[in-house]
């Protein structure tokens, strides 16, 4: 009987041993944390933005890097096959905007709860409280020395454990340590899906503060590189929120000196933007500025918008200048911001880089260098946008690497 060991029992760690695990395979799951699918349980903010439900071609432009290897992954498992999982295991789901598949429940724990059950009936037990050492091949089987216990054997093994955001739940590098020491190239690892540091100090003032129907555009030197409709949040050394996570997919290779650019009135042209100011003026006569334009911006941010657009919030509506007008317009449909860096790579929700994709057969998730080897997940060279992309991601390389390993 071939014997499989795969390590992480995440997203990826949990399909991969679901789907290796036949009449004619042995397969061992390990995890280091007291339980599995750790990271589950903080992704959409505790309720699991499961996958997506966009087409094939859509999906594939939320990945920015390296969408073309997930083809063959994809085709073998996509998004409708995780739902009926799901679904199948007695959890049904909801589409919310964006298309973004939730357990209707909107726990977390349900979505691990299914994924458990569906080991269980594959006859796959996760080992937890288990880090592995090392993993060695001195000759035609795989050794995995752990940090407690004797050594064990096994004739393929899947690496699943991630990357390097959220350390608390167990990712902290270990796969790309195991890649290498079999000689692959692992690419610069960086923060993905993170928060941003400004340069700007006042972001602190408005710390709490969420932006919904905003768009958000980043530029890269004089190259707008994004730009997206949808919600952000004001922190206390920045911004966050879906807008800003998936801009700094973007921006991620070089994001100091990157320049933000917020419009607080996407659906109006500068033209139709400057009228409604006029009403609003016509509306607050004699009124002072930082009265008047509170039908325009939330009012913690009336007082910022002003002194950008360089205009005395003190001042009345009856001596507002063209001028002025203008400089207001400009300002609300373009609010500037300049990225002195991102958060720290323990808080981004993915790691970018990893297991470089061109020592990987995409269609099987195995290794070029060294036969038997399987990678699936976080830990190979892949990410996507924030909305459950990511996800998708994991449990298709994981589906691949399973079925390769097991020989199906």
């Amino acid at each position: 009987m071939k014997s499989i060991a795969v390590i992480g029992a995440g997203p990826a760690g949990m399909l991969a041993a679901a789907f290796a695990k036949t009449d004619a395979t042995k397969v061992d799951l390990y995890d280091r944390n007291e339980k599995a699918g750790k990271k589950l349980f903080l992704t959409g903010k505790g309720r699991c933005n499961i996958t997506n439900d966009k087409s094939m071609d859509e999906f594939m432009q939320n990945i920015p890097r390296n969408p073309r290897f997930l083809y063959s992954a994809f085709d073998g498992f996509f998004n409708y096959d995780i739902i009926d999982l799901i679904e199948g295991e007695g959890i049904p789901t909801k589409v919310e905007r964006g298309g973004r598949v939730f357990p209707s429940s909107d726990k977390s724990s349900d979505v691990i709860k299914a994924l458990l059950r569906f080991l269980e009936k594959r006859g796959v037990k996760p080992i937890l409280n288990t880090r592995i050492k090392s993993v060695e091949k001195p000759n035609d089987r795989f050794i995995l020395s752990f940090y407690e216990g004797a050594p064990k054997e096994y004739d393929s093994v899947i690496i699943a454990t991630g990357g390097l955001s959220y350390p608390s739940t167990g990712s902290t590098g270990d796969g790309y340590e195991f890649a290498r020491s079999f000689g692959h190239t692992v690419t610069k690892t960086l923060p993905s899906l993170i928060s941003l540091v400004t340069e700007e100090s006042w972001c602190a003032e408005l710390a709490g503060l969420s932006l919904k129907n905003v768009a958000l555009s980043a530029f890269n030197g004089k190259t707008k590189v994004y730009s997206e409709l949808g919600e952000m949040l004001f922190t206390h050394t920045g911004v966050s929120g879906p807008l800003v996570l998936s801009a700094s997919t973007r921006i991620a290779d070089a994001p100091e000196g990157c320049r933000l650019s917020i419009d607080m009135k996407p659906a109006l042209d500068e033209e139709t933007l400057e009228n409604r100011v006029l009403r609003d003026m016509e509306q607050n006569k004699h009124k002072q500025m930082k009265n008047a334009i509170l039908g325009l911006l939330p009012s913690r941010m009336v007082p910022i918008v002003l002194g950008i657009a360089g205009i005395d919030p003190e001042k009345t509506t009856d001596s507002f200048t063209k001028a002025e007008r203008k400089r207001l317009v400009q300002t609300l449909k373009a609010i500037p911001l300049t990225v002195a860096r991102a958060s720290d790579i323990s808080e981004a929700i993915i790691t970018r880089g990893g297991v470089n994709v061109k020592e990987i057969d995409p269609r099987t998730m195995g290794s070029k260098l060294v036969p038997g080897l399987y990678f699936a997940g976080e830990v190979i060279d892949v990410d996507a946008y924030t909305g459950g992309f990511n996800l998708q991601i994991a449990y298709s390389t994981g589906v691949a690497a399973g079925r390769a390993a097991a020989g199906i």
